[in-house]
């Protein structure tokens, strides 16, 4: 009750305007000091009070459109392999799944028939009945290991977020404890703790609230040579009514060996927990809020680095010759990049792709964007606009946000985005852009939304060529705060680029278009004090 009061009392005097004018002047001087003053853990807030950076050059006039066979996509979108290592795949390899359930009911059938390691990078393990029903596909198979000796070298390893695996009596750490003390030698759980979070913000920051600083948010699920990558959970909302976005990659051994490696890197830099429930920096690493900033971030940094370049190192050596490369990886007709993004250590792969795959965008590409929280940086807002591209937005309805009817403070959330999203579709009717930018709204009763990712079409094409999908939101958040990871998949092949095509289909199906009415609606009214806060907080969420 006396957090809730400190908050609230905090609220209230940020929405003098005096106070706000004061703050985002202060924001504004401290932001450009070197990253914020990385000494000081109090600087660390001056995100909140406003984004500052660097535009990207609008897009230039762009060549005749490529055509669409493989090689004309890798000619069209060579520069991605500049920034991240190009994985060669069959189309066939690669699955779309469409529902919550389906993702549920296949990552428990991997787990059970898993031979040789399981990898599980999420948010947070939830706590209710079909989390336990993972938990139990995970004892299953390493007691089947032990047991039968069909998998004596299986290996569970999970990585989590620290500040929310470890809200509550009952939480992500206490469903995992058991397993972790009966199969020691088999069973590893990582904490990632933000190195933001510390010192006098670590102290006074409630529960809860001190998830805003910082995030370990990179949803992938690996069983073997598959893998799963998506924006979803381990909890029961993702896997019965929170529409999220799931892409299979079957027998595709060296990516599966990338995002194991890419988890173990960022789990060696987090925090061990142990069967007793305590937590320990592995040896040799610098403790993330008791250590130094600057040195922890160098050496998360690099440790997270040396996966991505030793990755991109092995396929320029196997790639000197094209008879080489389609040996070790066969006549793939579809490329798959891995981007990561972790700006608190210094790495910004996919925000580099993703503003180059923007600015790019002419008039010759269609662009469906989804995000379940719909809140783009200043760079990416100013592309969209700017460039020539058709866009359709596909955001979350006040119905189907995940905060909608929450307690609080929180529970002002969605309208914080219907204000977000208002001030968007206001710039797109100045600019007189509302033809090529249409915002649609995605409805469906007793759901929620949390689909994010693109998909890019080429002029002529009725199909997608192209999909983002992963953890990232185009948010601030998602480029500097959390620890994201997504995959751009460049393909020709029509089984698959028919896939994506459904997938978007059946997303945009279930949406409304925005118009200047629908702002007009009961529904939509904003409280004045949510309107002067949010320029305050939206960096936050």
């Amino acid at each position: 009750m006396a957090a809730s009061m400190s908050w609230r009392r905090l609220l209230s005097c940020l929405k003098r305007p005096a106070v706000s004018g004061v703050l985002t002047r202060m924001s504004d001087r401290l932001f450009r000091r070197k990253e914020r003053s990385r000494g000081s853990s109090v600087f660390l807030l001056a995100p909140l009070l406003g984004e500052v950076c660097s535009l990207p050059a609008l897009a230039q006039p762009r060549p005749p459109a490529c055509p669409t066979t493989s090689e004309g996509l890798l000619q069209r979108f060579h520069w991605v392999a500049d920034q991240a290592p190009a994985f060669r795949v069959s189309g066939g390899q690669v699955h779309v799944l469409h529902s919550p359930d389906e993702f549920y009911q296949i990552m428990k059938a991997n787990i059970k028939t898993a031979k040789r390691r399981v990898v599980m990078a999420s948010l947070y393990l939830g706590t209710g009945p079909l989390e336990q029903e993972l938990v139990d596909c995970l004892q299953e198979v390493l007691e089947r290991s032990r047991e039968e000796r069909m998998a004596p070298d299986l290996k569970v390893s999970i990585l989590l977020d620290y500040t929310r695996g470890s809200r509550g009596k009952k939480n992500s750490r206490s469903m995992l404890l058991p397993l972790l003390q009966r199969f020691s030698g088999q069973m590893h759980v990582s904490l990632y703790h933000t190195p933001d979070l510390r010192g006098v913000l670590k102290t006074l920051i409630p529960e809860r609230f001190n998830e805003t600083i910082g995030l370990q948010h990179i949803k992938v699920y690996v069983f073997d040579d598959s893998l799963i990558i998506s924006g979803a959970n381990l909890s029961d909302s993702y896997f019965t009514n929170r529409q999220d976005r799931y892409i299979l990659l079957q027998d595709c051994a060296e990516l599966a060996d990338f995002f194991s490696e890419l988890v173990g890197a960022v789990g060696d830099v987090s925090l061990q927990l142990q069967p007793d429930d305590t937590v320990q920096v592995k040896e040799g690493m610098v403790h993330p809020y008791k250590g130094d900033h600057s040195e922890f971030c160098t050496a998360a940094s690099k440790r997270i680095m040396q996966v991505v370049d030793l990755a991109r190192a092995r396929q320029q050596l196997s790639a000197s010759t094209t008879e080489e490369t389609q040996r070790r990886q066969g006549p793939g007709d579809t490329l798959v990049f891995p981007l990561v993004q972790m700006k608190p250590l210094g790495i910004g792969l996919d925000e580099t792709v993703t503003k180059r795959l923007l600015t790019e965008a002419g008039d010759d590409s269609r662009v469906f964007l989804a995000s379940g929280y719909f809140n783009l940086t200043r760079a990416y807002m100013e592309l969209v606009l700017g460039t020539r591209a058709d866009y359709r937005i596909l955001l979350a309805s006040p119905e189907v946000n995940g905060f909608f009817g929450a307690k609080g403070v929180a529970g002002e959330i969605p309208a914080a985005y219907i204000h977000i999203a208002r001030q968007f579709y206001s710039k797109v009717c100045r600019r007189g852009q509302q033809n090529r930018i249409r915002l649609h709204e995605y409805i469906r009763r007793d759901w929620t939304f949390h689909a994010k990712g693109l998909w890019y079409y080429l002029q002529g094409s009725e199909r997608p060529c192209l999909t983002l999908i992963g953890s990232p939101n185009f948010g601030y958040r998602s480029v500097h705060r959390d620890l994201e990871a997504q995959l751009a998949i460049v393909t020709e092949n029509q089984g698959l680029q028919a896939e994506l095509q459904q997938e978007q289909e059946r997303l945009y199906s279930m949406s409304a278009e925005v118009s200047p009415s629908t702002f007009e609606q009961p529904n939509r009214s904003v409280k004045l004090w949510v309107k002067l806060v949010t320029p305050l907080i939206k960096n936050f969420f």
